[in-house]
């Protein structure tokens, strides 16, 4: 397993982590074995955004001597108090339905506690001012939660949670599909979102992904927005790939799923290259860098996908960036001009002309 540290924080999080919208049909056997199998191969990041109240008190056993190891992912408007999900804003509930979560967990603290699914202003709105958000900071002066995140769907909202200066961790919904303007959650313009993600990065906010398969449709010809098949390593690596992210949460139904996503660390780079989005992505999100690396082996040693990411974050206020720019070995100004990365490069970025830019942005 890879790990990448939480900004705000420094723990350690798995890059694959275990959703739980799919599994309360499993059973309560083989939700624990699911759990077990998952913890014994280095997964230590949970969402418990379930479809059902069925998996919390599997998880509170199967957890036992090993709370340590796991981070668990709590929403606060998430309602489960009454065995079934429900959505809320209504801060009695939520206390409710956290009473039930932790006592279900067989725990007495949470890691990260969520605003959950705020994907409209009037939601966002209503959680603020019922005094969600400020329960929830009250628990972390307590200890009861340790870092604060939030569930959102839409960039807008999310940046006005960001400017609030609230929050740890993004759960967002990341795939090719949404990226690219297609389904049901594909808010936002293509720009919109990538600054989304850069923005993130740059201020120490960690992303944890859902719906990286697009509820499956990604995954089917017939069902892709784009007329042809991903695989499930192909969207994990697209999402792994974007700024600010550190976990992939997708949803399995039990071990046969959970081994089959656990093959990803061990795939080869053939098997996670997603480059083939390049021939079916819409013209007017062609030309931009999506740190993929298509480009390797550049014949001047430039590590062009990390040199694109500093530019950007810079670019978004992320005031390190330059001088982690300043500390590469090669940097655009060692560019040879030989034309390899253009045409290797999927997405048709003019990456030549574009060293010139990043060099005269920086001075080097």
């Amino acid at each position: 397993m890879d790990y990448r540290k939480l900004p705000h924080g420094g723990e350690q999080i798995s890059i694959l982590g275990l959703g739980t919208s799919s599994i309360g049909m499993a059973g309560e056997k083989d939700i624990r074995a699911t759990v077990e199998m998952a913890l014994e191969n280095g997964v230590n990041f949970f969402d418990m955004a379930s479809a059902d109240a069925a998996p919390f008190p599997v998880y509170g056993e199967a957890m036992k001597g090993c709370r340590d190891k796991a981070y668990f992912q709590i929403h606060f408007g998430a309602d489960y108090h009454t065995g079934q999900y429900g959505w809320t804003t209504k801060l009695d509930t939520i206390k409710k339905s956290i009473d039930w979560q932790l006592s279900a967990l067989k725990t007495d603290y949470i890691d990260f506690g969520f605003l959950h699914c705020i994907d409209e202003e009037a939601d966002l709105d209503r959680v603020l001012d019922s005094g969600v958000l400020d329960y929830i900071q009250k628990l972390q002066a307590e200890g009861t939660v340790r870092y604060i995140g939030l569930s959102s769907h839409t960039p807008r909202l999310a940046h006005r949670v960001l400017d609030l200066g609230a929050i740890d961790l993004l759960m967002f919904s990341i795939n090719p599909g949404y990226d690219y303007r297609h389904g049901e959650y594909a808010i936002g313009q293509p720009d919109e979102r990538m600054a989304l993600y850069r923005r993130c990065e740059a201020e120490g906010v960690g992303i944890s992904v859902m719906k990286a398969f697009s509820g499956g449709q990604l995954l089917d010809a017939k069902t892709s927005p784009f007329g042809k098949a991903l695989t499930e390593y192909q969207c994990i690596q697209y999402a792994l790939d974007k700024p600010g992210v550190l976990t992939v949460l997708p949803g399995v139904r039990d071990r046969a799923d959970l081994q089959r996503i656990l093959g990803f660390l061990n795939a080869s780079s053939e098997k996670r290259d997603y480059a083939v989005l390049g021939s079916f992505t819409p013209t007017d999100t062609v030309g931009t860098c999506v740190y993929c690396n298509h480009c390797q082996p550049c014949p001047a040693g430039l590590d062009i996908g990390l040199i694109n990411k500093y530019y950007d974050l810079a670019r978004a206020g992320d005031a390190l960036a330059a001088g982690h720019y300043g500390k590469l070995e090669k940097t655009a100004g060692d560019c040879i001009s030989c034309s390899h990365c253009d045409r290797r490069c999927p997405f048709q970025v003019k990456q030549v002309q574009l060293m010139q830019e990043i060099q005269a942005y920086f001075g080097k």
